[in-house]
């Protein structure tokens, strides 16, 4: 994919969607076809409202389905991602990006070719992981060959050291995940990260990473994935090619709230300061 073109920006923000349970989940709404409608709705609104706000992109993520499946989740979530993502994409005129947690890259892609979207999140693209679902092994063989099958441009986001989760081994962390998740696993850009939801990534390690990166000639986009706020915003960027953005955005600082409007603005325009 073409970073900047797809974004209108070298440095986009990109804000989170984080759907509430979906239908067959522990801790779904158990109305029937209302419940999947209160999904919709929500969604739309929220992509509505990061849209108003200025972002550049919005990411669907099925954040309340705890716990998460490892790496297949069943049908009725993909069913169900595919709606929601359906309903933004055809509501909102931006970059929508899919993200099927825990790890089922296979859904994501599948679901972002159903609904044009134009990217997709992996936690897990190469190597392994130990994690609160067991370890998580990428296959970023079998996720670059669906793209290839299923025709379409999606580009691959894929993080280096995710948060909720640990390496297996020393050689399993964020510097020596670059060249095996950009340069050998063809990921289209990497996402550094803190260690858990809203946590901040490590200035330090962010650094170390864009270095990594540089150091092998790469010219994958490294991205925050956590924490950014509207006070931190402006400096990530001064080092990021990217942040993507969700509990800072929503009512009360609250990661499942509802995206706060003015929450949005502020941040774009701390990260316009500097773009």
């Amino acid at each position: 994919m073409e970073f900047a073109a797809t974004f209108g920006t070298p440095r986009p923000v990109v804000g989170m969607v984080h759907l509430p349970p979906l239908p067959g989940s522990p801790t779904a709404d158990d109305d029937g076809e209302r419940a999947i409608e209160r999904v919709v709705d929500r969604a739309v609104a929220d992509a509505e409202a990061l849209t108003s706000g200025g972002v550049d992109a919005v990411m669907i993520e099925n954040f309340g389905d705890v716990p998460f499946h490892p790496d297949d989740v069943p049908k009725h979530t993909v069913a169900s991602m595919t709606r929601a993502a359906a309903a933004v994409a055809a509501d909102i005129d931006l970059p929508i990006g899919i993200n099927v947690l825990r790890n089922d890259a296979d859904a994501a892609m599948s679901v972002a070719a159903a609904v044009g979207a134009a990217f997709v999140r992996v936690n897990v693209h190469t190597g392994s992981r130990v994690t609160d679902q067991g370890v998580v092994d990428g296959r970023a063989h079998r996720t670059l060959r669906l793209q290839d099958r299923l025709g379409v441009d999606i580009g691959v986001f894929a993080d280096v050291d995710v948060k909720h989760s640990a390496p297996l081994s020393d050689a399993s962390g964020a510097l020596q995940s670059i060249p095996d998740t950009a340069e050998r696993g063809l990921a289209d850009a990497v996402i550094v990260s803190g260690h858990g939801t809203g946590e901040p990534a490590d200035e330090t390690t962010l650094r170390a990473v864009v270095e990594e990166r540089d150091a092998h000639g790469l010219d994958t986009p490294v991205l925050v994935g956590s924490g950014v706020r509207s006070e931190t915003v402006a400096e990530t960027l001064r080092v990021a090619d990217g942040v993507v953005v969700g509990t800072a955005l929503k009512e009360g600082g609250e990661t499942t709230a509802p995206v706060d409007l003015d929450r949005v603005r502020e941040l774009v325009s701390r990260a316009d300061a500097v773009r």
